[in-house]
Formats: C-alpha cells, sequence, structure tokens
C-alpha cells in the first residue's frame, strides 16, 4: 500500500465528506467529495453514502478511517451526538466493512482531529502531554500522550461551577449569547484553568472553525502552558481518521 492509498471520511451531523489521504505528508491526494448527511442518519443509512463516496475514487483501495460524532470503544459506538440513536451499540467498524468490502475503523471525530494536529500540524514534533480541544457546538478533546492516543476524553464535559464546560464554554454558547470576545475569553479562561489543573498539558491546542479566529481570544487567555490554534482546520478530522484505520 502506498502512503497516499488510505481514505479518510469526516462524518458530520450535516455533511458527509471524504478524500484520499497521503500519510506521508498529511494531506488530500486528491479533491474531496462532500455528500449531504441523510435526513434520517441510521447506521445503514449512512453505510450507503459512504458507498457511493467510495465509489467516487474507484482506484483508492486502502483501508478506510471515518470520524464519528460520538464515543467509540472498540468499534462500537456508545453515544449519539447529532446523529439518530440508533447509533448507540452499533458495530460501526463491522457495519462499515461489510457494506463497503474495505477494511473500515471508526474513530470519535476529536479524536481523530487531535491525531492529525500531532502527526501533521501544530503539535508536531511536541514531546509529553498534548490536550486538542474543538470549539464548537459542543467542547470535543483529544488527549495524545507521545504520540499515543488516549481515546474518549470527553473533556467538554468537565463540571466546572456546576455546570457542563460545554454549555458555557463551546462556541455555540458565545454565538447564542452573543457574547464578546473578551466575555467568552472570561469563560474559556476557566475552562482551560481547569484543563490545565487537572493535567498538566505540556500544549493545548484550538480546534474548530473558530480557531480561524484565534487572534480574537488566545491572547486573552493566561496560561502556563502553551496554547496554539490548530492548524489543519476543517480538514483534519478526514486526515487522522485515515491515519488511524492505517495503523491499527
Amino acid at each position: 500500500m502506498t502512503t497516499s492509498n488510505a481514505f479518510g471520511i469526516d462524518f458530520g451531523g450535516t455533511g458527509i465528506k471524504g478524500a484520499p489521504v497521503d500519510l506521508a505528508i498529511g494531506r488530500f491526494s486528491q479533491e474531496r467529495v462532500r455528500i449531504k448527511t441523510p435526513d434520517k442518519s441510521t447506521p445503514n443509512n449512512v453505510a450507503a453514502v459512504f458507498v457511493d463516496l467510495l465509489a467516487a475514487f474507484p482506484d483508492n483501495t486502502g483501508p478506510v478511517g471515518v470520524t464519528v460524532p460520538g464515543v467509540v470503544s472498540h468499534g462500537v459506538v456508545q453515544t449519539a451526538a447529532n446523529i439518530d440513536r440508533d447509533w448507540i451499540g452499533t458495530d460501526a467498524d463491522t457495519l462499515f466493512t461489510r457494506a463497503t468490502g474495505r477494511e473500515v475503523h471508526v474513530v470519535n471525530d476529536a479524536d481523530a482531529a487531535g491525531l492529525a494536529e500531532v502527526r501533521y500540524g501544530a503539535a508536531r514534533d511536541v514531546k509529553g502531554l498534548v490536550i486538542v480541544t474543538t470549539l464548537g457546538t459542543g467542547i470535543g478533546s483529544a488527549m495524545i500522550h507521545n504520540g499515543v492516543l488516549i481515546p474518549n476524553s470527553e473533556l467538554g464535559h468537565l463540571e466546572i461551577d456546576g455546570h457542563d464546560a460545554e454549555k458555557r464554554a463551546a462556541n455555540s454558547a458565545r454565538e447564542r449569547e452573543e457574547l464578546s470576545w473578551k466575555d467568552w475569553a472570561r469563560r474559556l479562561q476557566r475552562y482551560y484553568s481547569a484543563v490545565e489543573k487537572l493535567f498538566t498539558p505540556d500544549l493545548i491546542v484550538v480546534g474548530g472553525g473558530v480557531s480561524k479566529q484565534a487572534a480574537e481570544f488566545l491572547p486573552l487567555l493566561r496560561l502556563r502552558t502553551r496554547i496554539v490554534p490548530a492548524e489543519l482546520r476543517n480538514n483534519a478530522g478526514a486526515i487522522g481518521a485515515a491515519l488511524y484505520a492505517t495503523e491499527r
């Protein structure tokens, strides 16, 4: 198998995006294709979309990595965020492998993004503990120690000041409450200070769509830990999924 033969799929609540990934450089080797997530996003309906997506790249035959917006344990989906509840308890590795005729491995979406940032992005060559957070509808997280993923950390659900952290500090809370960058940064300060106190990371990477505006809020934070914006942005999930599948 060549380094460009792995395939990454980023499965989200609104769209399913995929492309072959060149794992030598951590970039798509062909332009990605996006298909709308079915309104009823059951495992079987999504599997059918994966078949169509892979058919758009007939020369690609390598392992397939898939992100899932939920906790994944040994290929089985344990929670479902913004997707059909039928996912809970589904052995997605087996389902997708049978549907596509390819070797498929699923991974939590934030974990995939974390793997990509550590191998190719903002955390490249950083030793020790890296924590990658994605600020969006919720707060996703990935913990990677010396290149090894500690899966399903779910740090967005830390209880801070009596609240689920992501309910107050996710980007959706900033938008919903029309917070200024300064006011939102105060909430992020409380969140990241708690993460820092609990885990003493060597680096924190901030991803999610809002990371494009990192200059508006990251300089307002005061942490001992270096905190930087993600580099791979919206491609991190698919790239990390392809990497995960190849190294299984």
